[in-house]
């Protein structure tokens, strides 16, 4: 297979657009941290929601979708489809909590809501471990699948794959900050839509398949279709249903679905007019991310099985490049004719860049303003913090693609990231509506989960299997920082009472911290209306079966049984109705 002319029009093409628009930007995102960071918390919720989504598109993802299929069929998608419910619980409850902070990176939340040297300890600790350690794991899985796609439809070495997608993106996130990044998403977004379900539909279409119809009806196939997991084989209906629903969307920190948000998500949020746009942006983001993109992604990953049956006839096939699952997304690819061969080529590089960006701007805003600025050089200009944002940029670049030269999958990767998360997330959750948790809670988790982690990959006998760690994780480290909560104190009063002030969260879990601030004068609750949480979880509930039932109808008229297809598009909109009842209480519900 080899790019033509056009193909590399159209890649040519989407660099310039790209350049031009971070050029335009350039001088207004330079003028600050604020605005480099948070693009002047001024974006409205459309363009925020889709660059959360183009993020979550990374070139791997398609790869890490394909992965999944051939090896626990469609159904092992809900080891990430879970991460909906999580999603839908920052909408309803904490976009709005985010915005009101007004803090400039989540992690300043530390200081809002924890008191003395261990709330700027751990600050400064997560800093680094986020925005440098677990932030170049992520980056370097997207990478990996850089490499995987340069080799399959470029014919690049890893090296000179890192060499030309880094140095390219190092440039444009180094140029227009987030303001940059979430415009070029926009366009981004569009281009790797459009290009990926023609592709799926000329794939589909491939002599090899003829057609979705012989491809549904592939004996290879067939055992790959069940969108829930077939319940007599138990370990992987456990493994790939139970746990993921059950205990990993609540329990597991992961990047994009974090609990109670955080990261990236946050970042988005914090940029917004107001907390109505926050609340749109991450809703919109889960629908498009969850309903929307899965099945050209899912319907490739099944062709792929036809056509490439297990991993010697890809070695076969690709004998210079590393070879896994996840390498049957660009081997798919290859068969695309020229033209729509560039355009796809162009949004998986749209893709990367658009991952990879975020997560250099992401990291860089830890490293700069929650690590540099906080404790090391504290009286500079804005304008030096921004160069100080770029320096940090290339340097988590160049980490970044050295590490993912070790990696063999991008399911490994995510494995790992999970584990290294399990049991941390249920803090992410309470720290907004129960006084007592407190930095050491969250140091214990973090420091427990880590280190369940890496003994688990170095010194425990690979004996268990995936989902046996992740529920050992998140017990092991939850009763710790349990534990540790309950004989430790809480934040000073002062801290307590200035965040309950700012925030409102409201809730059984501040009720004693209220009625102390009360008995002593001190007037911290804003207007008596009802706590709007139970509200905002039963949206949550309406607003995941409404997307799941998307989600699931689609896939039924794809397999031909429009049907069951529409029953479940009949259950969405029921859903959404019932949905607009609770959040219009919602959204009278204010402190």
């Amino acid at each position: 297979m080899q790019l033509e002319n056009l193909d590399w029009l159209i890649i040519s093409s989407f660099f310039i657009l790209s350049l031009v628009i971070g050029v335009v930007v350039s001088k207004k995102s330079g003028k600050d941290v604020t605005e480099f960071f948070l693009s002047g918390r001024k974006m409205p919720w459309w363009l925020l929601g889709i660059s959360m989504v183009a993020t979550t598109f990374s070139a791997d993802t398609p790869n890490l979708v394909t992965d999944i299929v051939r090896t626990n069929g469609v159904a092992g998608n809900w080891v990430w489809w879970a991460f909906l419910l999580t999603g839908m619980l920052t909408v309803f409850v904490y976009a709005k909590l985010w915005r009101r902070s007004k803090v400039l990176t989540d992690l300043e939340f530390y200081e809002l809501r924890y008191s003395g040297k261990g709330a700027a300890f751990l600050r400064g600790f997560r800093a680094f471990y986020l925005g440098a350690v677990f932030n170049i794991l992520i980056m370097a899985s997207v990478c990996l699948a850089g490499i995987k796609i340069g080799g399959a439809l470029l014919g690049l070495s890893p090296v000179e794959t890192l060499l030309i997608s880094c140095a390219i993106t190092v440039i444009y996130s180094s140029i227009g900050g987030l303001r940059g990044i979430i415009i070029t998403d926009f366009f981004q977004f569009i281009l790797a839509m459009v290009a990926t379900f023609w592709a799926a539909y000329e794939i589909v279409s491939l002599p090899q398949i003829q057609g979705l119809t012989k491809l549904l009806n592939h004996p290879d196939v067939i055992p790959k279709l069940s969108l829930i997991p077939d319940i007599a084989d138990t370990d992987l209906f456990i493994a790939v249903f139970i746990i993921p629903l059950a205990v990993q969307w609540w329990a597991v920190w992961y990047p994009g679905a974090e609990p109670g948000g955080g990261g990236y998500v946050a970042q988005r949020m914090l940029s917004a007019k107001d907390e109505k746009n926050a609340i749109w942006a991450t809703l919109l983001f889960n629908f498009m991310h969850y309903a929307v993109r899965p099945w050209p992604w899912i319907l490739i990953a099944l062709a792929s099985i036809v056509v490439f049956p297990n991993l010697e006839s890809l070695q076969v096939a690709f004998p210079n490049t590393i070879v896994g699952n996840d390498l049957a997304y660009p081997a798919m690819i290859s068969f695309l004719p020229s033209g729509l061969l560039g355009l796809l080529v162009a949004s998986l590089i749209a893709a990367f860049m658009s991952t990879i960006s975020t997560h250099l701007n992401w990291g860089s805003s830890y490293l700069v303003h929650d690590f540099y600025r906080r404790f090391f050089v504290t009286d500079k200009s804005e304008k030096h913090y921004v160069l100080m944002g770029r320096v940090f940029t290339v340097l988590l670049m160049i980490i970044s693609a050295f590490f993912a030269l070790y990696l063999n999958n991008s399911l490994q990767a995510f494995g790992i990231i999970l584990q290294i998360g399990a049991g941390t997330g249920l803090i992410f959750i309470l720290r907004w509506f129960w006084y007592r948790i407190n930095v050491y809670s969250e140091l214990t988790a973090m420091i427990v989960s880590f280190l369940v982690a890496l003994a688990f990959e170095f010194i425990i006998p690979n004996n268990f299997s995936v989902e046996e760690k992740l529920i050992i994780g998140v017990t092991i480290t939850t009763i710790s920082w349990l534990i540790v909560t309950m004989i430790t104190p809480p934040s000073s009063m002062d801290t307590l009472q200035n965040f309950y002030k700012k925030i409102q969260p409201g809730g059984p879990g501040w009720k004693k911290i209220v009625k102390e601030s009360e008995d002593s004068g001190v007037i911290i609750s804003g207007k008596k209306e009802k706590w709007d949480v139970p509200s905002g979880i039963l949206c949550m509930v309406f607003g995941s079966i409404s997307v799941y039932s998307v989600l699931f109808g689609v896939g039924y008229i794809l397999y031909s049984k429009t049907t069951l297809g529409l029953y479940f598009i009949i259950i969405s909109v029921i859903s959404v109705l019932l949905l607009m009842k609770f959040w219009k209480r919602l959204s009278t519900e204010e402190n």
